[in-house]
């Protein structure tokens, strides 16, 4: 259970940090992801999915 608080934190930091250094780029990059349609928008999902499975994986591995 503490792992998962830890990821849902560690989620949240990034995410704040983001609006709060760069609001306007976040709001450009909504547009952008409206702009696609929505079976682009499910592969790029599916790939950031991928890639965090991949980042978990690969800090276990080295002892996390």
């Amino acid at each position: 259970m503490e792992i998962a608080l830890l990821a849902l934190g560690l989620v949240l930091i990034v995410e704040g940090l983001a609006w709060a250094l760069a609001p306007s780029i976040i709001e450009q990059l909504l547009e952008a992801l409206r702009a696609l349609p929505m079976d682009q928008r499910r592969l790029l999902g599916l790939t950031a999915l991928a890639v965090g499975i991949f980042c978990v994986w690969v800090a276990k591995t080295l002892g996390a």
